[in-house]
């Protein structure tokens, strides 16, 4: 490139010595916490129905206070649905710098361009890495795990406390 001839070897022996963390975990974790301020993350979550269906619940989370943005629930979410949900969340250019979301196939081609039109930058998690929304797959298996156990209780057993902390035998979070 410069005119200077360089063999493969010296090449791999410089390589050796760059130092650089091996760890994807590490790096992940570095930026979200450098960026905590300008960071939102959305995600779905499903809730079984009496009726035996399922609705879809959309949430928009932000990272620095672990609030809860924008909400809603929909039968059949559609790309054109989540971009409206998107302007409902973030209006009069309050979005903030980054916003994370997975490889859904319900996003398409059209949200990562409505996410860049509100002037935010798209960060698409790794294939089946739930860890790397952190806060939002947090959020989501909470509610799962309480859905799930208010689902599964009988009325002639009911107690008050388990809204307050009682979850699923099968919820990982506490």
């Amino acid at each position: 490139m410069l005119g200077f001839d360089v063999s493969e070897r010296t090449i791999s022996r410089w390589m050796k010595r760059a130092s650089r963390d091996s760890d994807p975990s590490k790096r992940w974790l570095t930026f979200l916490r450098n960026h905590r301020e300008a960071i939102a993350a959305m995600d779905f979550f499903t809730v079984p129905t009496v009726t035996f269906s399922v609705l879809y619940c959309f949430f928009v989370i932000s990272h620095d206070r672990r609030r809860i943005l924008h909400c809603n629930v929909t039968r059949h979410p559609t790309s054109l649905w989540i971009i409206q949900q998107l302007r409902e969340a973030f209006p009069f250019d309050s979005a903030p710098r980054f916003l994370i979301f997975d490889r859904d196939a319900k996003y398409g081609l059209e949200v990562p361009a409505a996410v860049h039109s509100l002037k935010m930058s798209p960060v698409r998690t790794s294939f089946e890495s739930p860890w790397q929304k952190d806060y939002a797959s947090h959020c989501t298996s909470w509610v799962r795990c309480d859905t799930t156990l208010f689902a599964r209780r009988r009325w002639d057993s009911f107690t008050p406390w388990a809204f307050r902390g009682g979850l699923s035998p099968g919820c990982s979070y506490r």
